[in-house]
């Protein structure tokens, strides 16, 4: 019998079971299996997974042997933590060189000449220099005032008297105000050296950026 004479549903029946036939093979052909090592570190093969592999890591391959998707062992807490730490450092590097970057490009940006920043330089040096007079000149007044007090409590004392409570606590207070003036001068001297070492860091910076800048240019003018 020819195929023309079968019946219409008859022939479509046979062509689906022939297509369900075929997708079944394709499939079979395509079916993934797993890979992994065992406690051992024996290389396994197998189409299940066992209960431990997700700790050890497995990969899965397809019929050709090619690996479709890898699964890593699971970390340790130690590991867990140490990867933490080392991402913690990575990303705090990471900051800090974009932190260096961005002042590279304000120093380049905001100076078109060298002149331009030794002025600002200068303008920051006398803010800090008025800062100091004025601090000094301050601890000067608290000195004097300081100086009285005391002559007053010597006198005091020598003609017998009993210093005032009252005294004795301004005198207390004044030692204190004198002692803490003189830090504040000392601390406003310890950052103007700062900020003069500073300015020379940041001069030979800018020199440096400027020098890369102007051979950049100068290579694409040929």
């Amino acid at each position: 019998m020819s195929v023309r004479a079968l019946p219409r549903f008859l022939i479509a029946a046979l062509t689906l079971a022939a297509t369900s036939h075929a997708l079944a093979q394709a499939a079979g052909g395509g079916h993934n299996r797993y890979k992994w090592r065992d406690g051992a570190g024996n290389l396994q093969y197998g189409d299940a997974l066992p209960p431990d592999a997700a700790k050890l890591g497995y990969e899965v391959v397809n019929s050709q042997g090619i690996v479709v998707k890898r699964v890593d062992r699971a970390k340790s807490a130690a590991e867990v933590k140490e990867a933490k730490a080392a991402a913690q450092v990575a990303q705090g590097e990471k900051n800090e060189a974009d932190a260096h970057a961005r002042a590279d490009d304000l120093l380049i940006t905001g100076y078109p000449e060298e002149s331009d920043l030794v002025r600002t330089q200068h303008q920051k040096l006398d803010v800090l220099d008025q800062q100091i007079v004025a601090a000094q000149i301050s601890l000067r007044s608290q000195e004097q005032i300081l100086a009285d007090l005391l002559g007053r409590a010597a006198e005091d004392e020598r003609a017998k008297k009993e210093v005032p409570d009252a005294q004795i606590k301004q005198l207390a207070k004044m030692r204190k105000q004198v002692d803490e003036q003189r830090l504040s001068v000392a601390r406003r001297q310890v950052e103007r050296e700062t900020a003069i070492a500073g300015f020379r860091d940041e001069t030979a910076r800018y020199r440096e950026l400027k020098a890369k800048l102007d051979e950049r240019v100068r290579s694409l003018r040929g």
